[in-house]
């Protein structure tokens, strides 16, 4: 089953979500429909947070979503899960900076998504990338304001959670609070690895790279929790522009496993306040940095270091 949906004109949810009660919170859901094709000119609004979802894909394996809209969703823009191969482009998702929760595209348990050549501002993560998400492309991405482009968060309540196989690729980070981001909570179990972050313009974005092992959606104590998830084989290269903050770069790692051949290269970095210098941190973090700025302390100089 499959077929096309054209979206040429304005579609604008109810006020009410009572009146829309048989989509389990979400306004618009696609299930198990293979080879969708969603495209048009039109725009899809979400009015904001009377919804907690605006457009979910489940299951829909071949997708297609290009040339659309989307504006003001309540929770996410776009939800993709259970999907092997979609296809998403030339799409403009925008919510205020200010708006909670407001994931661009969120994916979870799918393979082989390709997204290109869309512009995303919101007030969370441009993209998310969650549990089970292996073998992604994602290129030419216009993201902020928002949080950046990220792997999880992953682990979380002690989960085994895995993402392996991710490229991103000549994207920018304008006024976003985080850029090429990956954050695990205390006490997951699992792996990331295999990650690419190539070609990237900042423009006064804050926490242009980061790793946290650290992180805590909710504020709860894990501080006696030293292990999370491992992660490896992660590349940073051709990071071009500014940060808004000082502490340009952060690798904040779990003292078990840690994070394992991590690499940076050909990136400069410098501070969006003129005369003002800016530095990274590092943790628990073995791999090489190579023609980086700042220096990052933890990682070795020598490119014929074996690891």
């Amino acid at each position: 089953m499959g077929g096309e949906w054209q979206v040429l004109g304005k579609m604008v949810a109810p006020a009410d979500p009572n009146v829309w009660e048989k989509c389990g919170g979400f306004w618009l859901s696609f299930l198990s429909i293979q080879n969708l094709i969603m495209d048009g000119s039109g725009e899809i609004d979400g009015q904001g947070s009377s919804w907690w979802n605006a457009v979910q894909f489940n299951k829909c394996n071949n997708l297609q979503l290009s040339g659309l809209t989307l504006l003001n969703p309540p929770n996410a823009h776009i939800q993709i899960f259970g999907t092997n191969s979609a296809y998403l482009a030339n799409l403009h998702l925008n919510a205020p900076e200010d708006s909670p929760n407001t994931d661009g595209i969120k994916i979870g348990a799918s393979t082989y998504v390709q997204i290109h050549d869309s512009v995303i501002a919101t007030g969370d993560d441009c993209i998310a990338l969650l549990n089970g998400t292996n073998y992604i492309n994602i290129t030419n991405i216009a993201c902020g304001p928002g949080h950046g482009i990220s792997v999880g968060s992953l682990g979380g309540n002690g989960d085994y959670s895995v993402v392996e196989g991710v490229r991103v690729y000549n994207c920018s980070f304008n006024g976003t609070t985080n850029g090429a981001r990956i954050k695990t909570y205390q006490g997951g179990r699992g792996y990331v690895r295999k990650i690419h972050f190539d070609k990237i313009t900042l423009i006064a974005a804050q926490n242009p790279i980061i790793i946290d092992q650290n992180y805590n959606a909710h504020g709860n104590s894990n501080i006696n929790q030293e292990t999370s998830l491992e992660v490896s084989d992660v590349t940073y290269s051709g990071f071009e522009g500014t940060s808004a903050d000082e502490q340009a770069i952060t690798i904040a790692c779990s003292a078990s496993p840690g994070c394992l051949n991590i690499t940076m290269y050909g990136n400069k970095i410098t501070s969006s306040a003129p005369g003002k210098d800016v530095f990274a941190s590092c943790n628990n973090a073995k791999g090489t940095s190579i023609d980086t700025v700042p220096i990052v302390p933890c990682l070795s100089s020598n490119s014929n270091v074996q690891l």
